[in-house]
């Protein structure tokens, strides 16, 4: 069987239903569904193809009337990350790509190179999960529990090794702090492997589910990038990143 090490499948998981913005997905920016914004920014990483797994015939649809592909899963799925696996099997039941990139379906302004950046630490063959943070900046985001902090040290490779995620405000002391960004790289068999653990101990006090892989002693790498991209959860971010399409 041959494996592309040098490449991923890119794949963005997107449900339909979202209480603080009803039909995220289809929320229109500039003309395009959300959905396919963050599709045309997948694209333009050049790391592979790129479907979204959705769980409305309406979400395919629209991705489907922009030139892109969609894939339906299960209604039932508890995660994106569930979502994306099962998207895979669909698209790739020959186990191609060892590498599945889960792009969040709600970064419409996500840069190409922040994409490539979380593929990046897998160049390690020890590292089994890929992804990102950026510096906090602002004094105000340093203790928001909304801010992910990750708790990290140097590789040695250019990248940082995971330590610990939290929303408390860590580490202590002086130094930056930096915000994790919830774009992952699996490595195929890690993700497999992460779908079948339960919900583990840390991951339920915290509420962030890449703990469940730290405490399944799996490694998670991450890559520095310049800046966090903004997430459309209401209506306020939606008409900033409306905003932010009208002035590029």
């Amino acid at each position: 069987m041959e494996f592309l090490l040098t490449a991923a499948l890119v794949l963005i998981p997107a449900r339909l239903a979202a209480s603080r913005l009803p039909r995220k997905p289809l929320a229109d920016i500039c003309g395009k569904p959300m959905i396919v914004r963050v599709l045309e920014q997948a694209r333009n990483a050049d790391i592979g193809p790129v479907a979204v797994a959705c769980d409305d015939r309406q979400v395919a649809e629209a991705v489907q009337d922009h030139g892109g592909r969609a894939v339906m899963t299960r209604p039932d799925l508890a995660s994106g990350s569930d979502r994306i696996f099962e998207a895979a099997r669909q698209l790739d039941p020959e186990e191609k790509f060892d590498v599945l990139l889960n792009v969040q379906g709600d970064v419409p302004l996500i840069a190409p190179e922040a994409i490539r950046a979380a593929f990046a630490p897998l160049a390690i063959p020890e590292v089994s999960i890929g992804t990102i943070m950026t510096e906090i900046t602002d004094p105000a985001f340093r203790d928001d529990p909304s801010f992910v902090k990750a708790v990290t040290t140097p590789n040695g490779a250019g990248q940082h090794r995971a330590l610990y995620f939290t929303r408390a405000t860590a580490p202590s002391g002086d130094g930056p702090l930096y915000q994790h960004v919830g774009i992952y790289a699996y490595r195929r068999s890690a993700l497999a492997d992460f779908v079948k653990l339960p919900p583990s101990p840390l991951e339920v006090r915290e509420k962030l589910e890449q703990l469940r892989a730290l405490e399944a002693g799996m490694r998670i790498d991450v890559s520095i990038i310049d800046s966090a991209p903004m997430d459309v959860n209401t209506p306020e971010d939606l008409e900033r990143a409306r905003a932010a399409y009208r002035a590029l």
